[in-house]
């Protein structure tokens, strides 16, 4: 995971093309669709002078745009820490368990206590952080081993999905609402979804950035990182904590999406280098612009059918799992 990281010039450019690709993918999204939006009219009905379609713009389209945006920053950080704490660059929030344990704790809340919709984050969270832990201590033996965290996660995903599929049966009559999470989805999200989702994001993301010197120490191993003072264990617990907020606030919005947090950091590290000083920001960008082109893919590609964005991250994400699989076997 460690490599020879590029000038600071490169990494200007390679973020500044992050953020010009991001800010295409959203206007790309709210130009594309059922009905097709010009992109005059957008720049009108953004500076308020109002429109044909500014309807379909400021309560679908525009709403929709920013959530894919707000989960592919979230999801893509969120991998890039877990990669970095787990030591494992096959490490990714869906892969490994933990957006299993925000889906259950979510579901639970949608079919228990629909009523109480406003917990189902922090139930993610309990969740998400609670999947995590487990995963840490089943992987423990004598340290931290890649494969043994990759082998743990796939029991504990596995075991939380059939908890999942079980309450999903034992609730057939209320299971409406929860179908989508099991592939992720982005169709009807709209204002309510950004004002739950932006707080998290934007406090993931500081608390990251600010964390960034200390998963580079991590990055040395744990002998060096205790000998320049760390407390590697409790330091790993909150990072986990800071990547179990970020996962379980996408899951509490779209669902089960899976993939994200796994190819965005593999790409961004190829272009920024393994300083996550500039590889945290990078990831983000390039997570929302990932996110932002594939649900408009998803909804444009078959229509008058829309995809699930979960399915098209699937059919990217698992031929990129086994390509790394086999590179680090």
């Amino acid at each position: 995971m460690m490599g020879a990281n590029p000038g600071r010039g490169r990494i200007a450019l390679v973020l500044l093309f992050f953020l010009m690709l991001a800010l295409v993918g959203g206007i790309v999204s709210m130009m594309m669709g059922a009905v097709e939006i010009p992109l005059q009219e957008i720049l009108g009905a953004l500076a308020g002078t109002g429109g044909t379609h500014a309807q379909i713009l400021w309560n679908i389209r525009l709403p929709r745009t920013l959530v894919a945006a707000l989960v592919g920053i979230d999801l893509a950080l969120a991998g890039t820490i877990l990669q970095a704490i787990m030591k494992n660059p096959l490490a990714d929030p869906h892969i490994i368990g933990i957006s299993s344990g925000a889906g259950l704790m979510g579901i639970l809340v949608l079919l228990l206590f629909p009523e109480h919709s406003n917990l189902v984050t922090p139930a993610a969270f309990v969740g998400a952080m609670g999947a995590a832990v487990l995963i840490y201590l089943l992987a423990w033996k004598n340290g931290i081993q890649p494969i043994r965290i990759i082998l743990a996660g796939v029991a504990v995903s596995a075991f939380l999905g059939a908890g999942i599929s079980a309450l999903m049966i034992l609730y057939s009559d209320r299971v409406h609402n929860a179908l989508m999470w099991m592939v992720g989805g982005l169709s009807a999200r709209s204002w309510p979804h950004v004002a739950m989702l932006w707080p998290y994001t934007l406090v993931g993301f500081v608390l990251a950035v600010i964390a960034a010197r200390h998963l580079n120490i991590l990055q040395l191993g744990d002998a060096m990182a205790r000998s320049l003072g760390m407390r590697v264990e409790l330091t790993r617990l909150a990072l986990t904590a800071v990547a179990a907020i970020l996962a379980a606030s996408a899951v509490a919005v779209v669902g089960l999406l899976g993939f994200v947090g796994l190819i965005v950091p593999h790409v961004a590290r190829l272009l920024v280098g393994s300083d996550h000083r500039a590889l945290l920001p990078a990831a983000a960008l390039l997570g929302a612009a990932t996110l932002l082109y594939s649900d408009t893919f998803a909804r444009v590609a078959f229509a008058p059918v829309e995809l699930p964005v979960g399915i098209i991250m699937a059919a990217l994400g698992a031929p990129f799992f086994l390509f790394l699989l086999r590179r680090q076997l």
